[in-house]
């Protein structure tokens, strides 16, 4: 009787931990993400010159940019990325600002080679870029047109939350009074997907 309710219970065990194994849930294949990044190139806007003798160069392309968005993947080959972002380029001081923001959103397939990198490539649109300028450095502001450029990069995942993308946007700046302006950059950041 004993050996009878010994099979029955590693039976039923060995039953219940097999449905575990499959019961096992999938992750989303819908990720938020968060970043920010670096980027370089592109003409110079103006140059900002501080009372110690520094100068500061704001260029079309440059500096800071922080990301946010959706990230899905089809198939373990494949991923959409869609994001909005803020990207600026600024020289400040305690008697006058100089500043060259614009509004990107973007959308860029993917494709994985293997788990660890993507490489993909898409169309960025730049809304509302303008310099704008304050205090000593007043005089400074243009607005220029909504832009829409081409956009290729790679990203490195050192886990599957963390990526770190080298990018290259090719971006041209039209205004009305002003230069046209080459936007074109490379770029190095950091996302964190959840």
């Amino acid at each position: 009787m004993n050996k009878k309710i010994l099979v029955a219970a590693l039976l039923s065990a060995a039953f219940g931990a097999a449905q575990a194994q499959t019961a096992v849930v999938e992750p989303s294949p819908a990720r938020f993400l968060v970043g920010m990044g670096l980027s370089g190139g592109g003409d110079k806007l103006v140059s900002a010159r501080y009372t110690d003798g520094d100068t500061v160069n704001l260029h079309g392309g440059g500096l800071i940019y922080f990301t946010a968005g959706v990230d899905y993947r089809f198939t373990p080959e494949f991923s959409l990325q869609g994001t909005v972002n803020y990207h600026v380029d600024q020289a400040n001081a305690r008697n006058g600002d100089i500043k060259f923001q614009r509004f990107p959103v973007e959308l860029i397939g993917y494709y994985h080679p293997n788990p660890s990198w993507r490489v993909g490539g898409g169309v960025r649109y730049a809304a509302s870029p303008k310099l704008s300028s304050s205090g000593v450095a007043s005089g400074l502001d243009a607005k220029f047109d909504d832009a829409t450029s081409a956009v290729v990069e790679a990203e490195y995942f050192s886990s599957p939350n963390v990526g770190f993308k080298l990018r290259y946007v090719n971006e041209k700046y039209k205004s009305r009074g002003f230069e046209d302006v080459d936007g074109s950059h490379v770029g190095i950041s950091a996302n964190y997907y959840f």
